[in-house]
C-alpha cells in the first residue's frame, strides 16, 4: 500500500487541501496522513475544526516575531523527524507558501515523490508576489507530479519543459471545498448563520466578491 503525506500550514492551503484529504482517506488503496506546520495557527485551526480534520503530525511552528529565515529552517528541520518516521511514498504540497517550498525541499531530501497541487501559476517576476513566486518556482522544480488548475497553468509548465505525462489539469479544489461547506453549514446551529438563512433567498445563486477594502455578498440575477 502506497503511503501519502499531505502537508499544509495556512488557512488557504487547508481549505484547498481538505477535499484531497477526504478523498484519500476514503480510499483504502492508500494510507494517508496529514501534517500541519501551523505557519498560521489560529486561522488554520478554524479550517481544521470546521472540516473535522485531525492532523497526524502538528509541528506547531508559529511564533511571535516569525520571519522567513527561521520559518523556512524550522519547517525543514521539523519535517525531518516526520518523514523519517512515516516514510511516505508521496508528499502533497499546495500552492506557493513558505510551507509549500520548504516541505518540497524536505520531501526531496527524504526521497519521496513530491506532488504539487495548484501547480503552474506563475508571474515570472521573482519579487512579485514576494515570496510566493519564488516559493512556487522552487517547489515546481522539485515536484514529480504537477496538478494544474487550468489549461493556462499547464501551458506554463510545458514551457518550463515539464513533461506532459507529469501534468494533470484538475480544476481548483476550492470548488470541492465550497460544496462540502454548503452541506456542513446546513446542519450547523449558529446565530450568524441562522440570520443569513433568514435573510437570503435560497432560490437565488450567490457569489462572494472580495475587494481590497470591503467584502460584499452579491445576489446573482
Amino acid at each position: 500500500m502506497k503511503k501519502n503525506l499531505i502537508i499544509f500550514g495556512t488557512r488557504p492551503e487547508a481549505i484547498k487541501m481538505v477535499p484531497l484529504v477526504k478523498a484519500f482517506q476514503s480510499d483504502s488503496s492508500f494510507e494517508t496522513k496529514v501534517c500541519v506546520t501551523a505557519q498560521h495557527r489560529e486561522m488554520l485551526d478554524q479550517v481544521l475544526n470546521f472540516f473535522d480534520i485531525r492532523p497526524d503530525f502538528d509541528l506547531n511552528l508559529m511564533r511571535q516575531g516569525q520571519n522567513l529565515y527561521n520559518l523556512t529552517a524550522d519547517i525543514i528541520i521539523g519535517l525531518k523527524a516526520v518523514l523519517e518516521e512515516y516514510k511516505p511514498d508521496y508528499v502533497f504540497v499546495h500552492g506557493d507558501t513558505t510551507t509549500t517550498m520548504a516541505s518540497a525541499i524536505a520531501a526531496f531530501y527524504a526521497g519521496a515523490r513530491v506532488c504539487h497541487v495548484e501547480a503552474g501559476l506563475k508571474t515570472y517576476n521573482k519579487r512579485s508576489p514576494f515570496p510566493e513566486e519564488m516559493n512556487r518556482q522552487v517547489a515546481g522544480r522539485i515536484c514529480d507530479y504537477h496538478f494544474a488548475p487550468t489549461e493556462s497553468a499547464k501551458n506554463n509548465l510545458l514551457l518550463e519543459n515539464v513533461l506532459e505525462r507529469d501534468i494533470l489539469v484538475t480544476g481548483n479544489t476550492v470548488i470541492d471545498a465550497i460544496f462540502d461547506s454548503v452541506e456542513r453549514v446546513k446542519g450547523l446551529e449558529n446565530k450568524e448563520i441562522n440570520t443569513l438563512k433568514n435573510i437570503l433567498d435560497s432560490s437565488k445563486k450567490l457569489f462572494w466578491s472580495q475587494g481590497i477594502e470591503e467584502k460584499t455578498m452579491v445576489r446573482a440575477l
